[in-house]
């Protein structure tokens, strides 16, 4: 049995919550977007505040897609990767290294995409109903009750056009990964049972 997750997640659906149960259940270490990306920071020089920015790009579909145009543009000829492509790289790299350590549960930063040609990596994607991402947005994650509908969109918007674009896969399609949850029928200490069981009973090609 190899102890390599990656999960990916709707905005609310608790991913990351079930990600930590995980791996404490399966006694590996944890890695989040904060975790992931002071690893970048301290391997490839990048300031936080470049890593953000880049993540502000992909919320809003039409700014992320005409700069990833442009730059796909600028590209040609040997001309330098732009800065939202120099700081995926540097993630893919870290979460390589992560995945070459053969343990760990890694959460969000299209793990699953990184790590696709790697055996016996298990790859999940937690969902819900949309009425109860927005209740644990507010009640879980302290996101105010009139923006919390807004930001369940922007956040899911967000990941999709982040994981679309540098994939070149389709976010959230069930053929990425090994096994999806709609969590708003169990809790999160359930799902994270079901995954680790999951994880000991998989065949592994």
């Amino acid at each position: 049995m190899r102890k390599l997750v990656t999960i990916s997640r709707e905005y609310g659906s608790g991913g990351r919550i079930i990600g930590k149960l995980l791996a404490e259940k399966l006694g590996v270490p944890f890695y989040d977007k904060e975790i992931i990306d002071n690893m970048v920071v301290e391997q490839s020089g990048f300031s936080k505040e470049i890593i953000e920015g880049a993540e502000l790009k992909a919320k809003s579909s039409f700014s992320y897609n005409l700069a990833s145009a442009l730059n796909f543009s600028e590209g040609i000829g040997g001309s330098p990767l732009s800065v939202n492509e120099k700081v995926f790289l540097a993630q893919f790299q870290v979460i390589k290294e992560i995945g070459e350590k053969n343990e760990g549960v890694i959460v969000g930063r299209c793990a699953d995409y990184v790590l696709k040609d790697m055996p016996g990596v298990t790859n999940v994607f937690v969902f819900a109903e949309y009425e109860d991402r927005v209740k644990r947005a507010i009640e879980v994650y302290g996101d105010e009750a009139a923006k919390a509908g807004s930001l369940v969109s922007t956040y899911d918007k967000a990941r999709q056009n982040y994981y679309n674009y540098h994939t070149c896969q389709k976010w959230g399609d069930y053929k990425n990964y090994n096994l999806s949850i709609n969590i708003s029928y169990i809790t999160e200490e359930q799902a994270a049972n079901l995954i680790a069981d999951y994880v000991e009973r998989r065949t592994y090609r």
